[in-house]
């Protein structure tokens, strides 16, 4: 045997042992490959990131290594979150669109530009109808909805601006609710932003196409989110399941959708609740 066969066999070799060794692994140990692959840190941009959810978003990019700055109108919870995560806190109210674009044209400066946008914030408020004013409805769009759609044209208007495209392109990830497509009496306002986040999410997957930046929403369930509330065994059984949500169950989902292979999803509604939506109701 020459030289050159020689060393084109150990090569061979070599690859089916390695092969063989990979694929003698426990799955276990397989997916921490595959979950603890080094990705490159992004610049990250969540609201509503002082509680909740948006708390948990937060130190979920923050522990991945990502460059993370959010906004909250709670200044004693942010500044909690920013000091045991590292990231840049704004309290900012996201129905003020001028305070808001303010912090977005500071994170610009200072980064360069923003990879990926969380649109976390919300918030609730379930009366009935008669009890629901026109006042109240429309603040409830205004920072569930318009906030999304605010940012998202920042960060657009801003790479129009960019000499060069932003060769990761970009991710959107707006939290829905599974109430965009189910409901309770005294929902209107709450059901009504969710279910226009839910479609402004596909909208905005067409319109940004050229960006390369993808575009999702997650829908949540029943997340436990209230140290207060005390979960009983029947509401755990009550999902497929056989537990509640937890924040970290949403910020885990993020950080997938935020992957830079994961660039085929998109314009999707990810629903996570533990099969309670698919579960059927006839009365006893």
């Amino acid at each position: 045997m020459d030289g050159s066969a020689e060393s084109n066999y150990k090569t061979v070799f070599y690859i089916c042992f390695c092969t063989r060794l990979y694929l003698s692994l426990p799955y276990c140990k397989i997916q921490w490959f595959m979950e603890n692959g080094k990705s490159s840190p992004r610049r990250v941009f969540i609201t509503g990131g002082a509680h909740g959810i948006g708390r948990s978003i937060v130190q979920a990019f923050a522990a991945a290594g990502h460059q993370v700055a959010f906004v909250d109108k709670d200044a004693e919870r942010g500044r909690l979150v920013a000091q045991e995560t590292g990231a840049f806190f704004y309290q900012v109210d996201v129905a003020d669109k001028d305070a808001l674009e303010v912090v977005m044209h500071q994170l610009f400066q200072q980064w360069g530009d923003i990879d990926i946008l969380v649109n976390n914030v919300g918030i609730s408020k379930f009366t009935p109808i008669v009890e629901t004013s026109v006042e109240e409805f429309e603040r409830i769009i205004r920072v569930n909805l318009t906030t999304a759609f605010i940012t998202s044209r920042m960060l657009v208007l801003h790479r129009n601006s960019l000499p060069q495209p932003n060769p990761f392109g970009g991710r959107i990830i707006n939290i829905s609710s599974t109430r965009y497509l189910q409901s309770e009496p005294g929902t209107e306002a709450y059901s009504a932003s969710k279910g226009g986040i839910t479609s402004l999410t596909h909208a905005l997957a067409a319109s940004l196409a050229d960006f390369r930046i993808t575009v999702n929403c997650i829908a949540p369930g029943w997340i436990h989110v209230n140290e207060n509330e005390h979960i009983r065994s029947l509401d755990n059984d009550f999902h497929f399941s056989k537990r509640v949500g937890y924040p970290e169950d949403i910020a885990r989902a993020c950080l997938f959708l935020a992957r830079e292979e994961n660039d085929f999803i998109n314009g999707q509604c990810l629903v996570i609740d533990g099969g309670a939506t698919k579960k059927m109701f006839y009365p006893e």
